[in-house]
């Protein structure tokens, strides 16, 4: 079993955004796998600046509701998220259909500030609130021969442009391996920076996984499966040649259209240069371990 990263943090000590938006390092000093790896993987010393909300809010993917960046903040407002379910099912202990609020009640509420990547070679660093991953499927009972795990997005049709014009097949579905789900930097995302997770974002609740690209963090999620063999994901049926399962963030393998050597960060400004990709973006020594003798160009 993988190490865990623990808190005490509950609702209440959530970072105020105010305090987030002026501070370049948070959460010193704590125990599990310590602040270097809620901060962004490097080394404790690093200090990661988040993106203001306003530029994490207003560019995004979510194909649901369009193709351009600008189409979830202009449409997502309507989708409805409260009340919200969750159906958990496959290989656990415990299926169900769940209420939000009794699948997150008693697991422990965590604010990280991490790294995002997305395979378009853009960025942003985000301060996330939700809770890890791995206490949710540990609640509902994940079964001995269970491999990997599963998740699905809402589909509102009539609210949502981009299922309405067939832009891709929905309902959006991704997947991991259960080593990876189990993983300590994996999250469900309920919130940023301290407030709820904004529609366009992926409200109510949404995967996160810091070490790989950003289209593997499903957004506003309805079903969680557990199951013994690869689960289909969306970008790996429509293109395989472009976008494996894995899909971990790689500098060293491009994508077949553009280098992944580099990224832009959102907000750096008009002059701003490129960043240096970081390996796994920058979770190799916490991560590295899960792909040992994987050849990972030809699980990209």
């Amino acid at each position: 079993m993988s190490d865990r990263w623990t808190n005490d943090l509950t609702p209440a000590d959530v970072t105020p955004k105010g305090v987030f938006m002026n501070r370049r390092a948070v959460l010193a000093g704590l125990g599990g796998l310590g602040a270097a790896a809620v901060l962004g993987g490097k080394s404790s010393a690093q200090a990661l600046d988040p993106n203001t909300l306003e530029q994490i809010t207003s560019y995004n993917n979510f194909y649901e509701f369009g193709w351009s960046k600008e189409d979830p903040a202009s449409h997502a407002h309507a989708m409805v998220t409260s009340p919200w379910s969750i159906t958990v099912d496959g290989m656990v202990d415990r299926p169900g259909s769940y209420a939000l609020a009794d699948l997150l009640e008693g697991l422990s509420i965590e604010e990280r500030i991490y790294r995002f990547r997305c395979v378009e070679a853009w960025s942003m660093v985000v301060p996330w609130n939700g809770v890890q991953l791995s206490d949710v499927l540990a609640k509902v009972g994940v079964q001995s021969g269970a491999r990997y795990v599963a998740f699905e997005t809402t589909v509102q049709r009539d609210v949502m442009p981009g299922v309405q014009r067939s832009i891709i097949p929905f309902p959006y579905v991704e997947g991991l391996r259960l080593d990876e789900a189990q993983h300590p930097l994996a999250m469900l995302a309920t919130g940023i920076y301290g407030e709820p997770m904004p529609n366009q974002n992926g409200a109510p609740i949404r995967l996160v996984v810091p070490w790989k690209y950003g289209f593997k963090s499903i957004k506003s999620i309805v079903k969680i499966t557990l199951t013994d063999s690869e689960p289909p994901t969306t970008w790996n049926r429509l293109n395989s040649r472009e976008y494996g399962f894995y899909a971990n963030v790689n500098p060293t393998v491009d994508h077949p259209r553009w280098s992944q050597s580099s990224e832009r960060r959102i907000g750096g400004g008009l002059f701003a240069g490129r960043d240096e990709t970081l390996m796994f973006n920058g979770y190799e020594d916490q991560v590295a371990h899960l792909y040992e003798g994987m050849n990972l160009r030809e699980h990209y």
